[in-house]
């Protein structure tokens, strides 16, 4: 039996192609947009996963230095090891600052931490040039992101600091790239006030800047003890409040990043429309300009089954020409995004499904317009 639909489509095959490479654009920015989302998440880990630690302990009645303020003295790291259960503790700070570079302004997060602690939040494995943060003072290594080379000079504050690394991959919450530096370092950049400053409040009668503070303390814990026990009597005890890692996880992944997941959901399913609005257009379109070859067809006693096959069967085949061309697309243009963008397979099988449906309900209109052609139409044109 001829197939109607192959011939059809050869007659028109470029227009065909070329169509289906301007829906697979669409499609291929939906696939750009949930990998966003997933990028988002794998950003929001990063940090986490290099620290793997089981407990964060943050100012009282906060969510943690990623979700807002929190202030805690850093000695408090000295007196939580003598709570049963754990095992290492480590101070940590988090700061946004600008590096000063040839071209502009980079946006960082510095984590201070001490480098002859027994937490280190560097993961030796995203080392990539140099070494980490060995000494107290005026070393940093960054990001591969930041532009930055080894034995780079970079002024910050009132110092001057070494790049003395370079890491890859080291992302915050946000996707701003990180940077480590000493926490003395780090609290002298975040807690200390400028000279004019320190002068003006002496002469109110105020305080200077308290240099040893930190943004968080972060626990591990000797195996066999509950993470919820300790975390109790760490909040009964210490009055502050305590996160585990999955608590961290979901303030990261849930709470930060909330609202934008719920954006790109907006716009994927309004892509996705749009993409299906386009699809059930063209099928129309293509219908009309053979309307009578329809109504001949059905003149000469071709059933509508047949014909009905073959505009479903274009319809399927431009929504799959669309799909390939689509994962063509997102993969030649994803690295070129300045956040992580992750494609993960099921999404795209999930994609696929969703235009499968979508064709077959845009073929409808193309459908029934075949069905109304009057036969009577092919003498009469």
């Amino acid at each position: 039996m001829i197939n109607l639909a192959q011939k059809d489509i050869a007659h028109t095959f470029g227009k065909f192609i070329v169509t289906a490479m301007g829906v697979g654009m669409l499609l291929g920015i939906v696939l750009i947009m949930i990998g966003v989302y997933r990028g988002m998440i794998v950003d929001a880990e990063v940090l986490l996963d290099d620290l793997n630690v089981d407990l964060w302990v943050v100012q009282e009645n906060t969510l943690g230095p990623f979700a807002e303020a929190s202030r805690i003295h850093e000695d408090l790291k000295n007196t939580l090891r003598v709570i049963d259960g754990v095992d290492k503790t480590a101070a940590l700070t988090f700061q946004n600052i600008q590096l000063p570079s040839k071209f502009k302004q980079v946006r960082v997060v510095a984590v201070g931490f001490d480098p002859f602690g027994t937490i280190n939040p560097i993961n030796p494995e995203r080392i990539v040039a140099g070494r980490g943060v060995i000494r107290s003072h005026y070393e940093m290594v960054v990001s591969d992101k930041v532009g930055f080379k080894l034995k780079d000079k970079i002024p910050l504050g009132r110092n001057i600091y070494t790049v003395v690394g370079v890491t890859h991959g080291t992302v915050s919450s946000g996707g701003d790239p990180l940077v480590y530096i000493s926490l003395k370092d780090a609290q002298e950049l975040q807690f200390l006030y400028s000279n004019s400053r320190i002068r003006n409040d002496r002469a109110r009668g105020l305080s200077g800047g308290d240099s040893h503070m930190v943004n968080s303390i972060v626990v591990t814990l000797h195996k066999g003890y509950s993470i919820d026990k300790v975390a109790d009597d760490i909040k009964r005890w210490k009055h502050k409040s305590v996160y585990t890692r999955e608590e961290q996880k979901t303030i990261l992944t849930k709470n930060l990043i909330e609202r934008a997941s719920k954006q790109i959901g907006l716009f994927t399913a309004i892509l996705v429309v749009v993409s299906t609005i386009i699809i059930a257009l063209i099928i129309y379109t293509m219908t009309l300009e053979k309307m009578k070859e329809i109504s001949i067809m059905k003149l000469i006693g071709i059933p509508n089954s047949i014909i009905i096959k073959m505009i479903v069967q274009e319809t399927l085949l431009l929504g799959f020409l669309a799909f390939i061309f689509g994962n063509m697309f997102s993969h030649l243009i994803y690295t070129k995004f300045p956040k992580r963008v992750v494609l993960e397979i099921p999404d795209a099988w999930m994609l696929f499904l969703v235009v499968i449906i979508a064709s077959i309900l845009s073929s409808f209109i193309g459908v029934k317009k075949a069905i109304s052609a009057d036969p009577a139409a092919a003498i009469g044109g």
